[in-house]
């Protein structure tokens, strides 16, 4: 079983590469992506030029095939656990996912309101974060229903994030007990964006001077992280559907 095992993962890993070769393959020359048992067969070169250049695509391909695969099975992952909350999501519907946030979150209030004995702000924190989670979850199904592998990459996905990470920092600019959790945390995660990422483009002067690191600034962080971390998952799970498709 152990044997078998391994050779469907190298065997499975070896069609893995070979599609993305001959994806990159095809980025300059024709009929070379799952071409070899099709009437006109696979394109070769007719002159030594052409085979020379055509060699050096392919060799140009191998280095960048290498930092791709991580990729892919990254992607193969993601894809795995995004289909299981999609078709859970599918049976529910829109009215349905609706429905259940306000349950969960009609439970949470109740519980908050009735359990935790919460001062007034706490209770409009976990009001307000429900309704940004409902919102967003109801947002990512209906744009997952309506439109193809681009608008659910390009909404979808990060409307997904939306109702994961924006709920707390919206709790927290109305409750101080949720602030002295979450606050801090995106405040060296705003520094480090600042001073490492952004500022190798420029960027970091301008925000400073122009934003000061609190209330809805936090909220406006989160939603400007959720949306290209929703567009990078998208894209991720479009290239493994690329490399592995599936039925």
């Amino acid at each position: 079983m152990a044997v078998g095992s391994e050779r469907g993962i190298v065997g499975g890993i070896r069609i893995d590469l070979k599609r993305l070769h001959e994806t990159w393959m095809e980025v300059v020359y024709p009929r070379q992506r799952g071409a070899d048992d099709t009437v006109l067969g696979k394109w070769t070169p007719d002159s030594q030029l052409q085979l020379v250049l055509y060699r050096l695509w392919s060799a140009v391909g191998m280095p960048v095939i290498a930092l791709v695969y991580p990729l892919v099975l990254l992607g193969a992952f993601l894809r795995f656990q995004t289909r299981r909350i999609d078709s859970t999501a599918t049976r529910l519907g829109v009215v349905g996912v609706i429905a259940l946030s306000v349950l969960v979150w009609g439970a949470l209030i109740a519980l908050a309101r009735f359990q935790l004995d919460l001062d007034p702000g706490g209770l409009v924190a976990v009001i307000a974060a429900s309704v940004v989670a409902t919102v967003s979850a109801a947002l990512a199904v209906f744009t997952r229903r309506v439109g193809g592998r681009g608008t659910t990459v390009a909404l979808a996905y990060p409307f997904g994030m939306t109702a994961i990470f924006l709920p707390p920092v919206v709790a927290a600019l109305f409750s101080q007990d949720v602030a002295s959790v979450v606050l801090p945390s995106s405040d060296r995660l705003a520094r480090w964006l600042l001073w490492d990422v952004l500022d190798l483009v420029g960027l970091a002067e301008p925000l400073v001077e122009n934003f000061e690191r609190e209330g809805g600034a936090y909220a406006l962080m989160w939603l400007g992280i959720s949306v290209p971390l929703g567009w990078v998952l998208g894209l991720l799970v479009t290239l493994a559907d690329l490399v592995r498709p599936t039925e």
